[in-house]
Parts: C-alpha cells; sequence; structure tokens
C-alpha cells in the first residue's frame, strides 16, 4: 500500500485509545503522501504541534506531539486557566495548582518525575515560583527550604540539611540591621542595603564563633576601616 515513497517527513498514524470518546493524536505527514494513502483518513485529523481535546466547554486535555497526556484541566480560549495538572511522559504527576494565560498562577505543587515525591509547594507568578514556598529533597521528601523566592530563585528564608538544622539563612530584602549564619552558626552580624552588607558589621568564624573581622563594609565588601583577627582577638588593624 505504501511502497516507495521518500519524503522529508515522516508519517505516524497512532489510532485511538478509548474512553468515552477518541483521543486523536498527533500524524505529521506530506499532503502529497497524504492524497496517495490507500485508507480512509475521515475519522483522523492531521495537525501539528500539542492537540487539545475539550471534553466541555472549559475542560479539556493536552497532548504533545508524540501522543502522550501533558496536561488535564481548565481552559480559557484556547490556554490554560483555573485548575489543572502537568504531567511527565512516563504519566507521572509533574505539577497540581493554578493558571493565568497559559503560565503557572497562584498556589501550586510540583513533584520528582521518578517516584512523585513533592519537591515544592507554594506561590507562582508568570509560571515562575514567586512568592511564599516550601522545597523539599526529591529523594528523602524532606524539608530544604522554607521562605520567599524571586523569579525561581530563594530569596528571603530558611535552608536546613537532611537532620532539620539550619544551614543558612537568606535575606535579600534586607535594609537596616541583621544576621547570616551558616549551619545554624553566626557567621555575620551588622548592617545591610538593599540585601548586601553595607556599613558597620562583625564576621565570625563559622565553627568555633570566634570574632574573625570588625569593620567597615560597602556594597558587600569590606571596604574602609577594620581590624580582623587570627585567635579571636581583634589584633590587626588594616584600612581597605
Amino acid at each position: 500500500m505504501l511502497q516507495n515513497i521518500k519524503s522529508s517527513y515522516f508519517i505516524k498514524l497512532i489510532y485511538t485509545f478509548v474512553e468515552e470518546v477518541q483521543k486523536l493524536k498527533l500524524v505529521r505527514y506530506n499532503k502529497s503522501i497524504q492524497n496517495n494513502l490507500d485508507i480512509s483518513i475521515i475519522n483522523y485529523k492531521f495537525f501539528k504541534g500539542n492537540y487539545i481535546i475539550y471534553e466541555s466547554n472549559k475542560i479539556g486535555k493536552e497532548y504533545n506531539y508524540k501522543g502522550y497526556l501533558i496536561f488535564e484541566g481548565e481552559y480559557k480560549n484556547g490556554e490554560r486557566n483555573g485548575k489543572g495538572k502537568e504531567y511527565y511522559i512516563n504519566g507521572k504527576l509533574e505539577f497540581e495548582g493554578e493558571y493565568l494565560n497559559g503560565k503557572r498562577n497562584g498556589k501550586g505543587k510540583e513533584y520528582y518525575g521518578y517516584n512523585e515525591t513533592l519537591i515544592f509547594e507554594g506561590e507562582y507568578l508568570n509560571g515562575k515560583r514567586n512568592g511564599k514556598g516550601k522545597e523539599y529533597d526529591k529523594f528523602n521528601g524532606k524539608l530544604k527550604f522554607e521562605g520567599e523566592y524571586l523569579n525561581n530563585k530563594e530569596w528571603n528564608g530558611t535552608g536546613y540539611d537532611e537532620k532539620g538544622n539550619i544551614i543558612y539563612k537568606l535575606n535579600n530584602d534586607m535594609n537596616g540591621n541583621g544576621k547570616e549564619y551558616y549551619e545554624d552558626n553566626l557567621i555575620f552580624e551588622g548592617q545591610y542595603k538593599n540585601g548586601k552588607r553595607h556599613g558597620k558589621g562583625k564576621e565570625y568564624y563559622l565553627y568555633s564563633g570566634k570574632l574573625k573581622f570588625e569593620g567597615e563594609y560597602l556594597n558587600g565588601q569590606r571596604n574602609g576601616k577594620g581590624e580582623e583577627s587570627y585567635d579571636g582577638n581583634l589584633n590587626l588593624k588594616v584600612n581597605i
């Protein structure tokens, strides 16, 4: 039936799987070859890109070019709007939450594709983590970070190790006096401007907690007068 047909496109007919109605999947094709097919194609639809099958006026399912279900939920004007779920190509849940104009907006949860372990829950804006959230280890499910995000990046909050110990704290909106920690140990206290060390401050050795440096900072760097220590006692005056 199809002999010696050559084309830069491939022809692939993926026949339906059935729930209540036929679900049509992607077929890439060459128009001239389509006309030569010695089969009936009346029940099949040729198309490019992702395909949405609407089950009601606003509920639908979306399939990728290989026919895998990648989304199911609410739509408006052909875009994801409302509640929905995204899937990996292995069928595992990737995300569930709220959408606006095709992007993640509002509250949602992300999952690791191998075992559907929860890896994040929080707020989204324009498809990215923005606002309050919690991040979890993809293997053991334990809390890794809790705080605020800005454009998918940790912004303000606390990081934890697998035992639940504090390993760092972030405060990027900080203006005025603040403190920094690592592994629950104080490593700096002083003045900040726009989240950076700016003004007077003190640095401490990580594990001993002894004073390491006391002096002035500018835009996150030592700048100005200061005294540096190698044994916890200030004994070296420096001008930077």
